[in-house]
């Protein structure tokens, strides 16, 4: 996949994060989401097609990462 423009990307990051540093966001463009740490945003990016991040939250959502006890 080619690297999308990110440039005048609009990020989000969870509203439940408040004002801590520790969190991620995400952007959507065209046809991908990027995810980029909020410590270090000139950091790096990590791109997914949209097709990936909907198994990853879809993972999410089913329980798929829960810890086990």
């Amino acid at each position: 996949m080619q690297q999308p423009d990110l440039s005048k990307a609009h990020w989000y990051k969870s509203t439940l994060s408040a004002d801590g540093a520790s969190c991620v966001e995400v952007a959507f463009v065209k046809d991908a989401v990027a995810v980029r740490d909020t410590k270090d945003r000139e950091g790096g990016t990590l791109v997914f097609r949209r097709d990936e991040w909907a198994n990853f939250i879809g993972g999410i959502k089913a329980g798929g990462f829960d810890r086990l006890s």
